[in-house]
């Protein structure tokens, strides 16, 4: 039973526990009586030896099988008694010494998550954002189908900017005379791994058959019987060709199955009006995050903060941004963008901080709400991502239950996204002065 709850601090706590001698010896005792009807003891029938020769023999076994079954469910009586959500396995503080007929008292350390005071969520406010579809939209969109489309044809002429060219090795040297047998092999072998960034300027104007020079020091990772050489290659340039992109006419609809060109700008006008929502739609979440995590100022459990330290240093880079990747909610805000330097790994915390704080925010309020998910929607999202994947959504499924052994963490991030549509609804629109 619970004797006392001690707070180390907001999400640490103490439990002093005593599992009365009575109650164990109970156990130990109804233990004993079911093993001595099964035991076969020599020179006894089944079921009728004494119980003192069946304690002598089987006490210890039975001792740590009872303290085995009595502790976790005593931990977990007296977790629901003092009301605590634990994140963590409790931990105890010290070996207990255990003797018959003698309470057992156990002090124990548990993480537990932190009580969000005064959530208000009610009134808040995010900037309107109006979207509108410019011309030059859909001619960069256009652009870039058309980049896709591009064929290449072999050309005799001299090298432009988009040509795409081909080289054979020639000759190498490596500087101060010395010889490798193998050299011309390894640096064949390596293929577009010895060319220099820089290559394409170098063969602007040139022409198939012209010989190209550059130098180039190997490291181990490269080559480990070239490394720290320095050789001077040259290449032969084998083949030009030249990008052909296609006329933007009714015949490129067709090709993308629609009726003509006017039916396609009308598609990708529609197809741009909807990713600029939805990107206008992630910036007011971030807004709504933000000003929820300014509100609310509360400890983390340290057990959540090293998890997403473990995630976030798992990532190839942290701060590197794509514009077709998720935005980072908790980091999307109109006055983000200092040019201070800090340090990576008080920037790494800080950004895991926030990641944890907003997402025991978001839960609290979908607790409060009532927000579920259910198997349908979980299966709805597995059918999206395998659609967008062209991928089976069994396919999907056995990979999110590969990765996190379920389909949780999938269920939470689903979870999450209803309390933010929530949350988006709820909000005010403050619309610009002009």
């Amino acid at each position: 039973m619970l004797k006392a709850v001690e707070d180390i601090n907001a999400t640490k706590k103490r439990l002093r526990i005593e599992i009365p001698s009575e109650m164990i010896e109970g156990e130990i005792k109804n233990s004993l009586e079911k093993l001595r009807q099964k035991a076969k003891i020599p020179g006894f029938r089944q079921g009728k030896a004494p119980v003192t020769l069946i304690e002598k023999r089987f006490a210890k076994e039975v001792e740590g099988e009872v303290l085995e079954k009595m502790i976790p469910e005593q931990l977990g009586s007296a977790m629901k008694e003092a009301a605590l959500s634990p994140i963590t396995m409790p931990v105890l503080e010290e070996e207990f010494q255990f003797k018959r007929n003698n309470p057992v008292t156990l002090s124990v350390i548990v993480e537990v998550l932190p009580k969000i005071e005064n959530l208000d969520y009610e009134n808040l406010t995010i900037k309107d954002l109006p979207v509108e579809v410019e011309e030059s939209d859909i001619e960069d969109t256009l652009k870039k189908i058309r980049e896709q489309k591009a064929v290449y044809e072999v050309a005799d002429k001299e090298i432009e900017k988009d040509d795409f060219v081909s080289f054979e090795y020639a000759d190498s040297e490596i500087e101060g005379g010395e010889d490798i047998a193998s050299a011309k092999e390894i640096i064949t072998k390596m293929g577009n791994e010895i060319f220099p960034p820089d290559l394409m300027e170098r063969v602007i104007g040139k022409k198939k058959g012209d010989i190209v020079e550059f130098t180039t020091t190997f490291d181990e990772i490269r080559s480990k019987e070239l490394a720290g050489k320095t050789v001077k290659i040259k290449v032969a340039i084998s083949e030009v060709k030249k990008k052909i992109l296609p006329a933007v006419d009714d015949e490129f609809a067709k090709d993308l199955g629609l009726e003509d060109i006017a039916e396609l700008r009308e598609k990708l006008k529609g197809q741009i009006d909807t990713a600029k929502k939805e990107q206008v739609r992630r910036i007011q979440k971030a807004q709504i995050i933000n000003k929820l995590l300014e509100s609310n100022d509360f400890e983390v459990p340290e057990a959540l903060l090293q998890k997403e330290l473990d995630a976030l240093a798992m990532q190839k880079s942290i701060d590197a941004k794509e514009d077709d990747e998720p935005v980072d909610l908790t980091q999307v805000t109109p006055e983000t963008g200092s040019s201070e330097q800090e340090d990576p790994q008080i920037k790494l915390r800080q950004r895991a901080l926030r990641h944890v704080r907003a997402s025991l925010i978001i839960d609290a309020i979908g607790q409060r709400e009532g927000v579920a998910v259910s198997d349908g929607e979980v299966d709805e999202r597995i059918s999206s991502m395998a659609r967008r994947l062209s991928a089976t959504p069994e396919a999907v499924r056995k990979f999110y239950e590969y990765r996190s052994g379920s389909l949780e963490n999938l269920r939470h991030s689903i979870y999450e996204d209803k309390v933010m549509d929530m949350l988006l609804s709820k909000a005010a629109v403050e619309k610009e002065n002009k």
